[in-house]
């Protein structure tokens, strides 16, 4: 039995703090399904056809459908409800994590002291936060993923892992979602039956939830997350001396990482490179082609580049680069990945891509199909599907 306890169990909320949570989920379910069915009609059967009038053709850009629908009031309001429910998200589960942040602190700063799942916390207080986080709150989470107010803080690690959970609507009944991090180290055992890796490195790993789960598919592999944000490292930490795993947390700039070459099997991220510049972008894969092992592989999710959807779909991913303090969104997805790996070094013969479906929602035949190649791969849809760039490194 592990001596500390969860620090996910401390955030006890009351019968009205759930029913809170509960509504923000469904607001949001709510918004980004029914509202945006309504207003994908309202453009189709008006906005577009207006345009054509105007101009001769159809909208080819998502900034072409984002200039003519922004007047159009179903935009108006799912726009703003959209926006509010994000706010909404972390001020649902603010009041219980402050209710419980000094126990937190305590629990955090006892599990970082301990050496029985064999991991590891480092952090730099010296380390220089990037202005991509530093100078604004990403995805409108009041203190981004890294402020402090108190020695030892874990509070934006705790509303991250809360608040995520309202977010993604796990609240919900019928939620058959995994995960990205489950999903692609399954598709990588049934694709790559041989690869084994024994040493993984997740960047911007925050606090876990897409690391832990290689455990499940490679036991004996190394883990190791690296971060910018000490908060979210503490609290991925206590989280894994709780559960057992041994895992390494260290707070590093993936720009520039302080691993000696060819250190790890597998690199992987999720969801990291579009709050990135892309120079940053750029460095940051340069980065992990330097620590990849010859032979070993690196597996990105992220969104498609706007050239794989059509305008309509463009429009409404990059609504975050406006509204969402996400503002190098838009130009990430105007880059082809392959071009990006190819300024990183990485060559023709090396780079791929790949749509899997989630592995918990999906049928598991159709997901071995997929993962083989002897069946369509699903579309993009946020949650249902992930999209894949990688790399396996030249022996």
């Amino acid at each position: 039995m592990n001596a500390i306890r969860d620090i996910d169990s401390l955030v006890d909320p009351t019968h009205d703090e759930l029913a809170r949570q509960g509504f923000v989920s469904r607001l949001r379910k709510h918004v980004m399904k029914d509202v945006a069915d309504t207003m994908r009609d309202a453009y189709d059967n008006a906005v577009m056809p207006s345009f054509v009038t105007t101009h001769g053709r159809e909208p080819e850009t998502g900034e072409e459908v984002r200039d003519a629908i922004s007047n159009n009031l179903t935009y108006r309001v799912w726009s703003s409800l959209r926006y509010n429910a994000q706010e909404m998200v972390w001020e649902s589960v603010r009041e219980e994590v402050e209710r419980q942040l000094p126990d937190m602190i305590s629990i955090a700063d006892q599990a970082s002291h301990s050496n029985s799942h064999g991991g590891s916390l480092t952090l730099d207080p010296e380390l220089a936060m990037p202005d991509y986080v530093d100078t604004m709150d990403v995805h409108l989470m009041p203190g981004c993923w890294q402020d402090e107010h108190a020695e030892g803080d874990v509070a934006q690690g705790a509303i991250y892992a809360h608040g995520g959970q309202v977010f993604r609507g796990s609240l919900l009944p019928s939620k058959t979602r995994s995960g990205v991090a489950a999903s692609v180290s399954k598709w990588l055992s049934i694709r790559y039956p041989e690869f084994k890796p024994e040493k993984i490195l997740e960047t911007g790993c925050t606090i876990g939830n897409n690391l832990f789960p290689y455990k499940d598919i490679y036991p004996d592999a190394e883990l190791t997350g690296v971060d910018v944000a000490a908060p979210c490292l503490r609290y991925a930490n206590a989280r894994a001396v709780a559960r057992g795993v041994d895992a390494h947390f260290s707070q590093q700039n993936a720009e520039t990482l302080d691993f000696t070459d060819n250190s790890f099997d597998l690199v992987v991220s999720s969801f990291f490179f579009h709050e990135l510049s892309v120079e940053a972008t750029k460095r940051v894969l340069a980065e992990c082609r330097r620590v990849l092992k010859p032979g070993g592989m690196m597996v990105h999710m992220e969104l498609p580049p706007s050239s794989q959807v059509d305008a309509y779909y463009n429009f409404f991913l990059d609504w975050d680069n406006e509204h969402n303090n996400e503002p190098h969104y838009r130009d990430f997805r105007s880059r082809e990945c392959a071009d990006l790996m190819a300024s990183a070094g990485f060559s023709a013969d090396e780079y791929f891509t790949a749509s899997i479906p989630d592995v918990g929602g999906a049928d598991p035949a159709y997901f071995r199909q997929v993962a083989l190649g002897e069946a369509e791969p699903p579309k993009h849809g946020i949650y249902t599907s992930w999209g894949l760039f990688g790399a396996v490194k030249a022996a």
